[in-house]
Order: C-alpha cells, then structure tokens, then sequence
C-alpha cells in the first residue's frame, strides 16, 4: 500500500480538478488579453474562477483578488511592496512577524533587514502559537506591517488571527497573514477577519503547483512586484495562467464546500491516528487538537531521529516528513521544549503526518502498524535510547528552526 502523508507540503491534484483544466491548453487557448474571438473565449472561466475565490474566502466586491504563480510571490509582493511604500516613500521602519512564519516570509524579512528594515520576530508560546497580546506590545508607531500565518505549516496550530487583526485595525498598521496552510482546511470568513492581504496557494487544497493568490482587502494601492503590461488591472503583469487559474478555482470551491462536514471526517482519521501513535511510551505531539488544522500531527519519538523514521516509513511506501517542534534557536525563548520538559534528544525528533480529504481509513491503519513497527527498529538499534533513563525538565540545546516543507 502506497500512503501519502505530506499534504502540508503538497496535495494530490482532484481529478475533477484536472478535467475543468483541460480544455485551456489546447482548445481555448487564446490569451486572454486579446480582443479577438480567441482571447475572449476565456474570458467566462476565468470570470467563473474568480467568483469561486471570492465565494470562497467569502470576500467582499470592494476587495480586490490577484492570480500569482504561488504564495511565495503573493509573500513577496506583501513584504517587498510595503517596504516600498510606507518605508522608503514613508516615515515607518518596522515589520512585525514570528520566528516560525513560512521561508518566503523569513527571507524576505531578512533581505529587508539587509535594506535597513528593522524587523521583529516573535517567539510562539508553549502551545506553538504567538498570542495576540504579544504582537500588540511590539506594534510602535514605526511599524508598517504585522504578518502572521492563519497556521502553521509543521504544527498545524491555528494563530488567534481575529484577534490579531483587530489590534492592527485599532493601530491602524497594515495586517498580512500567509494563508496557505488554512485555506480549504478550516473556515476562512474575510468578512468576519479584517487582513489587509492574505497569500494563497492552489496546491495545499488539491489545485495545481504554480499558481496562487494574493487578497487585498478594499483593493487597496500595493506597488507592483512585477512591472509589464496591464494584467489583472496593471496589479501583476504577465499573461494570465488561464487553465490554472481555473483550476484553481475548482479546486478552492471543492475544498471549501460543506468545509465542516470535510473537516470532521479528516478529524476523526487525524485522531485516530494520533491517538494510537501516543500508545508508543515517550511520545509527545505538539499543540492542542482544538487548536490545530483538523489534518497535521507534528509528534516526537525519544530515542529516534526524524531522518532515520522517515527513511523507514519511505521503506515502507509512508509518505512523511520532518518538523521541529522547537520555538527558536533562544533557549529562554524555546518554550515549546521547556514546557514539555524534553531534553535535547526529543526536541531533534518531529515526524509531520499530514492527512487529506483522500485519505483512506485502510491507509491510516496501515501507517498505525508500520509507524509502530519503525519506532521498535529504529529504538533497537538506537543505543542514545537504550542508555538513557528519560529525565524531566532537562535542557533543550541548539535547538534550531528546521522548515521543511
């Protein structure tokens, strides 16, 4: 049996998904920018795939949605964009985010601290979150921007982004909130949220690679990220990507439907599975289940490393990844270890298990009696384990930031 257990890093494309696509590539495939026949035979589909985003995310007509080749360009544009506009053309100087936000967030943050941007990363607290308290007392009236992820990528934890979002409103600061991982998992209401932006990508809810989104709340002024011609409104130039864009819009509109009724069937298999894995002795999974996507578990095992379980579920056609439960590479800031009383050994040791709408209650069984198999190799054959008397409390070193997506 073949298990795919990474869809926090990618999902299967939906069929039905692929078959909406088919005909742009090769029957309507006029650009849609020209004014013949052949260009604006697109015109209805993208229309179409528009109106499902919007529906979606429920958006309101004053808001503005751009198609982008993937959610790190929609990051980029963001960051890149405000820092033009309200840094170099403005009195700011500051941008708030967390240590654990997506790479395409972290590195434009760093490239920006290059061009003197002065950056706060904050630390997320023993339940992997970063409340909103703590971005509140960061704002000063230097600050440009705040941008949260809606959720995590290794934990699945969800960021209190309501809350969030109200403070930055009062504080008139600009709001961003990467997306990705909350999007066509759990309910995404823009109308209920206040976000200035926020990124999305076709390809974590069962879309096609290479093609994103970036919201825009009031269609407020954003400077391009790519100057050209006048795509999507002179927004994003570039001909537009038709038969992904209408994919995409299948895909966010089937993800999103009946969202509650996808949720608690994807829940109970999570659950399931979670709860059999922490039957094994020195398990620990991080973050609440309440609090997280309805679909990740991020769990460390004492006494194996992540890269030698992935290798034996790989042997054993389990798809996974790893993921480190630590905060940050501060000890004083590593909460997520400190409060678990884990030693260095269980803080190297996440496995992400990442489930799907197309997971199958024979996969998650299958997975159950390998994963436990794995666990009783790898702990055979790890003398660390064998040695060690599990202690409490014991410190957590160089516990670095891993990101793999």
């Amino acid at each position: 049996m073949q298990v795919y257990l990474d869809n926090n890093a990618t999902t299967m494309v939906d069929p039905q998904v692929v078959e909406v696509m088919q005909p742009f590539f090769s029957e309507i495939y006029g650009n849609p920018n020209s004014l013949h026949k052949f260009g604006t035979a697109s015109h209805p589909a993208l229309k179409n795939a528009i109106n499902q985003v919007y529906n979606a995310i429920n958006a309101s007509d004053e808001d503005d949605i751009v198609f982008t080749s993937c959610a790190t360009e929609s990051n980029n544009w963001v960051l890149k964009s405000v820092w033009i506009d309200k840094i170099l053309h403005g009195d700011k100087n500051h941008i708030v985010t967390t240590e654990v936000e997506h790479p395409s967030v972290l590195s434009t943050c760093r490239f920006l601290e290059e061009q003197g941007v002065k950056v706060t990363y904050l630390p997320v607290n023993e339940e992997g979150i970063v409340e909103a308290h703590t971005v509140k007392s960061f704002i000063t009236e230097k600050t440009a921007l705040v941008s949260i992820m809606w959720a995590s990528n290794e934990t699945g934890m969800i960021f209190p982004i309501k809350e969030i979002g109200e403070i930055c409103k009062e504080k008139g600061v600009l709001f961003h909130s990467d997306g990705v991982q909350a999007v066509g998992k759990i309910p995404v209401n823009l109308q209920e949220v206040h976000v200035d932006f926020m990124s999305m990508s076709a390809h974590k809810f069962h879309g096609p690679k290479g093609v994103g989104a970036l919201y825009i709340k009031n269609s407020q002024p954003l400077t391009p990220l790519l100057n050209g011609g006048e795509h999507m409104g002179g927004r994003r130039s570039g001909t537009l990507n038709v038969p992904y864009i209408v994919g995409m819009g299948k895909a966010i509109e089937l993800a999103t439907i009946n969202i509650e009724e996808k949720m608690s069937s994807i829940r109970a298999k999570r659950d399931r599975l979670e709860d059999a894995l922490l039957e094994l002795s020195d398990t620990f999974v991080v973050g609440e289940r309440e609090h997280r996507t309805p679909n990740t578990i991020l769990i460390s095992i004492r006494g194996v490393e992540g890269e030698g379980m992935l290798w034996d579920l790989n042997n054993g056609q389990i798809g996974a990844s790893t993921g480190s439960a630590c905060a940050s590479e501060d000890l004083e800031a590593n909460t997520v270890m400190l409060a678990i009383g884990a030693d260095n050994e269980l803080a190297h040791t996440g496995i992400r298990l990442s489930l799907s709408r197309f997971t199958t209650d024979a996969e998650v069984d299958y997975t159950i009696s390998h994963f436990k198999g794995a666990v009783a190799r790898l702990r055979n054959i790890s003398s660390s384990f064998a040695k060690q008397k599990p202690t409490k409390g014991g410190e957590v070193q160089e516990c670095e930031l891993h990101h793999h997506h």
